[in-house]
């Protein structure tokens, strides 16, 4: 038998639980955690969703209960989506100070005045042909008519009392106009959350039951191609520079070697937004008894971390919390 005596043994620092917690590298909780929450028009009760278990769209009458319950949990950071009953060609309804953006913005403020309130800017959910900006001919969408729409958007978001807004509608020079046109209303402390590197990607496939989208066609003349990673951080790399605050990589965890090289790329916080086809992974696969859904959500917040990421957005928000309050997973910080 052969004599086996290594200098260094990594197993020294994984022999029980406190010495595993002394040199973990690696942790997030609540502070970490953006939630995202679906608002739509005439409504009367929750609807949840069917490719979205655990998830749902609230009639505007509950946001109010519904973020409260939220702050009670402790979470501190929310990103409303508005499903919006008002549509037109240019989705004019998200820059009238009476719209359902600027409401949904105001009802959350009034509930819980201390949330950070961060909400998408984009056209898809108003927009009667569901794409995220002013359609031209032949399907194709107009960048500059649309970015100043995006400023007027953004405006109306901030004067309703946003703290940070989310663009996501991949338009060339989206954060320059959003910034010029934020500073010149007098809202130059208002952040951004650029959605930096979104992939037009088919993990997207739940939200567009979450919002309803009406699309026709795809996203693919406006959204990142996943095949191009070189392609990628010079989004992220142009958005730096027009004074995006944040940078976002959207979906996360087919895109983590894009996290880890933005994170060498940039100095600003990097978030990862776990978009919809990666929580229904999860959760179909938790609910067939394939996996521990809470080991599995732990395990894969960790991996957003460890890549490189400082924000996580996730339909886990919620849950995450309702198990730390139910003491149903351990803590998730040193």
């Amino acid at each position: 038998m052969t004599t086996v005596n290594p200098l260094y043994r990594p197993r020294r620092l994984r022999r029980n639980t406190a010495i595993r917690q002394l040199v973990q590298e690696n942790f997030f909780s609540l502070n970490d955690l953006i939630h995202p929450i679906f608002i739509e028009e005439g409504l009367t009760e929750a609807i949840q969703l069917k490719t979205l278990p655990g998830v749902y769209r609230y009639p505007e009458s509950q946001l109010e209960a519904e973020v409260k319950e939220l702050a009670a949990l402790g979470i501190k950071y929310i990103m409303p989506f508005g499903i919006s009953h008002h549509k037109d060609s240019i989705g004019s309804d998200t820059w009238s100070d009476e719209g359902l953006l600027a409401r949904m913005i105001k009802t959350i403020r009034k509930a819980a005045p201390d949330m950070i309130i961060i909400p998408d800017i984009c056209f898809c959910e108003y927009t009667d042909h569901g794409h995220c900006g002013v359609l031209c001919e032949h399907g194709y969408v107009n960048n500059d008519e649309t970015i100043a729409n995006l400023g007027k958007q953004a405006v109306t978001a901030a004067r309703a009392g946003a703290d940070m807004l989310a663009p996501s509608a991949m338009m060339d020079g989206q954060i320059t106009a959003i910034r010029e046109a934020l500073d010149e209303a007098g809202f130059e402390h208002v952040s951004i959350l650029a959605h930096a590197i979104k992939f037009s990607s088919a993990f997207y496939g739940p939200f567009r039951e979450a919002v309803n989208s009406e699309l026709s066609g795809n996203r693919n003349a406006y959204q990142a191609d996943y095949a191009n990673g070189r392609q990628a951080m010079i989004e992220a790399e142009l958005d730096e520079a027009e004074g995006a605050d944040i940078l976002m990589v959207k979906p996360g965890t087919p895109y983590l070697d894009l996290v880890a090289r933005l994170r060498q790329q940039t100095n600003l916080p990097v978030a990862v937004y776990q978009v919809g086809g990666e929580y229904a992974a999860i959760k179909f696969a938790a609910l067939a008894g394939a996996l521990d859904e809470k080991a599995v959500v732990k395990e894969t917040m960790i991996g957003f971390k460890r890549a490189g990421a400082d924000i996580i957005v996730s339909y886990y928000t919620k849950q995450i919390a309702e198990w730390l309050r139910d003491g149903e997973i351990d803590s998730l910080s040193k």
